[in-house]
């Protein structure tokens, strides 16, 4: 299999300097809500990225570093219509694209042997980006995906990096632990306290001890470290069985009360309930719950409930959640809700459904959703949210949040995505 990791480089802030030639030169960071006092900077450009600005900076950080520092609004139509130009050019040569997010994919050039190489394929495509689209993309060359993204991180910008068989262990081994796709900072940490600091580390621990520290995700990071990844690339027009519907959110600025946690928790659950409601897969018997904290460390658990898709059961388990397991102490920057486990519409009866409790929650959410459907979202809230102007214009559900795999508004957001992939003690990134 000969598979290739396209990753556009500084991809916001490189599509604000195309659309403003002015801001050639220039250090450009592309931020949420400038008025906000909390608002972070979301992607920079190589020059920005030189006077120390990082993803996650709060704006006021980015312009202590960089006091020339150009603070740009989010422009996500646009930077949708880059990333599906850019899709077309890898067209020309596959048809075997999966999306991982607006910005990378990967490609399967294993049948692409008339256009050459796996690397004269990737120089190709990295020269069409750049003439055509005034784009940079780094782009990694390998026999797996897992080993296929870690070469296309490195060499950046505007660079093909080949990882082959021959070269792996001289080229990815020496790599921390924490580069390899889906190693987090707390799966890190946890392998540096038994040891293993490094890829190559990992490739020569006992899957056996992997697999007591973590479970079976154990095993699947022994394999990947050790390039025995075989996962295909998927046709990015494939849409497989959902497994999971979530939806997620960063905030405008840092939450330190429960009050604003549960809110916004709401928020999410109405987005999650409409959408497993609209792809008609019946009640779900798992609520996951994702926070990510002011310094962007992730977390993520989850819990069984009795089948449901009300809105207030799924807000109701994911907060208690939050209350159960949510020790950092540190402030909150983003959530996420996630379902999984559905019935598809076949239930067993019991005393809760025969009682009629669960018919009545659910006919008058569905009087809910009927007058917002008739008359707009904003028309009928729950009383949760007037404590919240902000809260009170949010239809996460109509905003663009898409998952990995296309940006064309799938039923997910990345959050579907994130659930099924981080290790199963809960903590990722």
């Amino acid at each position: 299999m000969v598979v290739l990791h396209s990753d556009l480089n500084n991809f916001y802030a490189t599509v604000e300097k195309k659309l403003f030639p002015e801001l050639a030169g220039k250090p450009v960071a592309v931020c949420g809500d400038k008025e906000a006092r909390h608002g972070i900077v979301l992607a920079k450009s190589e020059e920005a990225k030189a006077f120390g600005v990082k993803t996650g900076d709060v704006i006021w950080e980015a312009q202590r570093k960089c006091p020339n520092l150009v603070i740009r609004p989010v422009r996500f139509p646009e930077y949708v219509k880059f990333s599906r130009a850019v899709r077309g050019i890898y067209a020309r040569y596959t048809d075997l694209i999966e999306p991982f997010g607006i910005d990378e994919c990967w490609l399967d050039v294993t049948h692409s042997r008339i256009f050459g190489s796996g690397e004269e394929i990737a120089e190709r495509i990295r020269r069409e980006v750049k003439e055509e689209l005034s784009l940079t993309v780094s782009v990694g060359v390998s026999f797996n995906k897992v080993f296929a993204k870690l070469a296309s991180d490195l060499k950046k910008p505007d660079a093909v990096t080949v990882v082959s068989r021959e070269n792996y262990k001289e080229k990815i081994y020496p790599l921390p632990a924490s580069d390899l796709l889906y190693v987090g900072k707390a799966t890190a940490e946890r392998l540096r306290k038994v040891g293993i600091a490094t890829i190559g580390a990992l490739a020569a621990a006992d899957t056996a001890m992997l697999v007591r520290l973590f479970g079976k995700w154990g095993a699947m990071l022994s394999r990947y470290a050790r390039g025995e990844d075989v996962s295909p690339v998927r046709n990015m027009n494939d849409k497989p069985p959902l497994k999971s519907v979530g939806n997620s959110l960063t905030y405008f600025e840092d939450l330190y009360k429960t009050e604003d946690i549960k809110r916004l928790l709401y928020v999410l659950a109405e987005s999650v309930a409409a959408r497993v409601k609209d792809a008609h897969l019946g009640k779900a018997d798992t609520v996951h719950l994702w926070v990510r904290d002011k310094e962007l460390q992730s977390y993520s658990w989850q819990k069984k409930v009795r089948p449901t898709a009300l809105v207030g059961e799924i807000a109701e388990a994911a907060f208690s959640l939050f209350l159960e397991r949510y020790t950092a102490r540190r402030a909150v920057r983003g959530l996420g809700v996630t379902v999984s486990g559905f019935d598809m519409g076949v239930e067993q009866l019991t005393f809760d459904s025969l009682g009629g409790s669960y018919e009545k929650k659910a006919r008058a959410e569905e009087a809910v959703s009927r007058i917002r459907e008739k008359y707009g979202y904003s028309k009928i809230q729950r009383g949760i949210m007037y404590e919240d102007r902000a809260a009170l214009k949010m239809d996460v559900r109509g905003e663009r949040l898409v998952r990995p795999g296309g940006v064309d508004g799938d039923v997910a957001d990345p959050f579907e995505e994130e659930v099924r992939q981080v290790p199963p003690d809960g903590e990722e990134e």
